[in-house]
This record gives C-alpha cells, structure tokens and sequence, in this order.
C-alpha cells in the first residue's frame, strides 16, 4: 500500500503557459503525456459510497489500474491510500487488486463491488510534470488540461479539468504547502482544489441524473 499525498490547486486554462513558463525557467522543461482514465463504480456508487475510487488508466507505456480510498482533504491537501498495478490490456484485473489491498475495509468494499462493476465517466487531459525539491523534499508537479465526460441517457456531459498538483515523493507534506505558498504568490488566482477528479466525475453524473445516490 501507498500513501498519497498531493495538494491541488485549481487555474484558469489562460494560465496555463504562465504557470509552465515558472517552472520551465527553474528546473528546465516540463515532461508532456497525454492520459486517458475510466472510472469504474457499481450503477448505485457503492465504491463512492465506500469513500474509494477505480480508475484504468491509458499512458503511453502502459495500461495501469489503480484503487484509491477517499480519504480526507483540506485547503487543497488531501492524503489517501493507494494501490496501482499494471495490467495487461484494456480491462481491470480485479483479483489482482484484491491481493495487493492491504486494508481490509478498503479491499471487502471492492470485493463486494466487483461483479456490478461499469465504467461510469471518462477523464482525458495533457499533463505536463516537472521534479521539484523543496528542503529535502522531492515533490512530482503536474500541470493538468483536459475534461471529464459522462454518457447519460445517451447524452454526453462534460466539464473541464485545469488544475496543478503537487504530490510529495518524499519528504515533509510542509514542503508542498512551501511550494503552494510560493506559487500563490506569484499567481495569487490559484486556488486550493478540495475535489479529486473522481469526486468531480461523481457530481458530473449527479447533476445530469445519471447516479442512483
């Protein structure tokens, strides 16, 4: 098991160059990839009920699927646990999953879950990553453009994903809240972002009627 821990901040697509430029002219330049991500949860959101989140996710290496609790998020900062696997194809590998979940509350909720699993929205943006360190911290930035979908009643829903994460690699979490101080002050518009982008593929589907919650 993982513990992540990352603090969000949200931004207006114009400024995105601006914020790249930053961190271009400090560590040099940022590392583009393009990902696509399913969500996966039961018709009636037992896995968000659960306070936990599936994704598979496309990269240009490899697919990967990863399980996240919820976890607790404040001012922007948030910390979860975490369990990520490769796998072979386009297709969850569900045992798999349950083998490396280490919590038990986490790992009986996907297992209960499992057999109504259904892919629920879509999230697709470019991000671009810089490796930043802050007093001996090692933190992973990652500059995200793109949108979340959900097919309702044939209808495709859509919002937009602009937001910069900062994830601690190692270290003090003090040292992302250094880093979000610092880029605060030179764009005093971003703002803390409490909700994961499966919080906000939820509430997606939720406003167009598609979840039974």
């Amino acid at each position: 098991m993982g513990i992540e821990r990352e603090l969000k901040l949200a931004l207006a697509p114009s400024q995105h160059d601006d914020v790249a430029r930053f961190f271009d002219q400090r560590t040099g330049p940022g590392k583009p990839i393009t990902l696509t991500n399913v969500y996966f949860d039961t018709s009636d959101n037992a896995l968000a009920k659960a306070k936990s989140a599936l994704r598979l996710r496309r990269t240009p290496e490899q697919w990967l699927q990863t399980y996240k609790t919820l976890g607790k998020t404040v001012a922007g900062l948030s910390e979860r646990h975490e369990w990520e696997l490769p796998v072979a194809g386009e297709a969850l590998e569900i045992d798999a999953l349950l083998d490396t979940c280490d919590d038990s509350k986490a790992r009986s909720a996907l297992e209960r879950a499992a057999p109504q699993l259904v892919a629920l929205f879509k999230t697709d943006f470019r991000r671009i990553t810089w490796d930043i360190e802050r007093e001996g911290s090692q933190i992973e930035v990652a500059l995200d453009l793109g949108e979340i979908t959900a097919e309702v009643d044939g209808k495709t829903h859509r919002a937009d994903i602009s937001e910069l994460e900062l994830e601690l690699k190692s270290g003090e979490a003090s040292a992302l809240s250094m880093l979000a101080a610092e880029l605060r002050g030179a764009f005093p518009e971003l703002d803390p972002e409490d909700l994961s982008k499966a919080e906000r593929g939820y509430r997606l589907r939720d406003q167009c009627g598609g979840n039974e919650r």
